[in-house]
């Protein structure tokens, strides 16, 4: 993780900011899963928590070795999105950088599709399986999220982010085909 590319949104009157984060992302995803990439991190340096801020910004970094990066870009998976979006050229990381875990994290969060799962699984009424499930779906969660398409299971879900704590020292890992790790670090400037 000794270098990095920024993506850089650029503002476009005709769509929101976050709509073009998940059609970079899920790109991302894509390509990722393409190269069968083990060895490529990301982060969200304009990352905000709460309910009414939450946001992964409009740049997205990409971490992992100049050769991996280079690659990555080689393979044409920003087709479509180069007029929306700003490249870095693959920098070094800078001296005396933080770390950080970047990962998913799942909620509980009380949908209908549950209730109705837990109702016929455990034989009791879907009223009652609503009433089980109506504390989670009532919980604000803080965490920015990107709505992504599993490449591997053709769902459509929810990814939140999760930013860890910046620690001094790197974990070394690998990383899913979100660029997410449960336990690896990515450099944080």
């Amino acid at each position: 993780m000794n270098h990095y590319i920024d993506i850089r949104l650029r503002p476009d009157p005709e769509f929101p900011g976050a709509m073009l984060m998940r059609a970079l992302y899920n790109k991302l995803h894509r390509a990722l899963f393409d190269l069968n990439a083990n060895d490529i991190g990301v982060s969200f340096p304009e990352y905000k928590l709460g309910v009414q801020a939450r946001t992964l910004g409009e740049q997205l970094r990409l971490h992992g070795s100049r050769q991996r990066l280079e690659q990555l870009m080689e393979s044409e998976w920003l087709t479509g999105m180069r007029d929306h979006v700003t490249l870095s050229n693959v920098q070094a990381v800078p001296e005396g950088a933080t770390h950080v875990a970047v990962k998913r994290r799942q909620f509980n969060t009380g949908s209908e599709s549950r209730a109705k799962r837990y109702a016929k699984r455990h034989d009791v009424s879907l009223e009652e399986a609503r009433q089980l499930y109506a504390a989670p779906a009532s919980r604000r969660i803080e965490l920015p999220f990107v709505q992504v398409n599993s490449r591997s299971s053709q769902q459509r879900f929810c990814l939140f982010i999760d930013h860890g704590k910046p620690q001094n020292d790197p974990v070394q890992g690998t990383f899913n085909h979100y660029g997410l790790s449960r336990h690896a670090t990515v450099p944080w400037f």
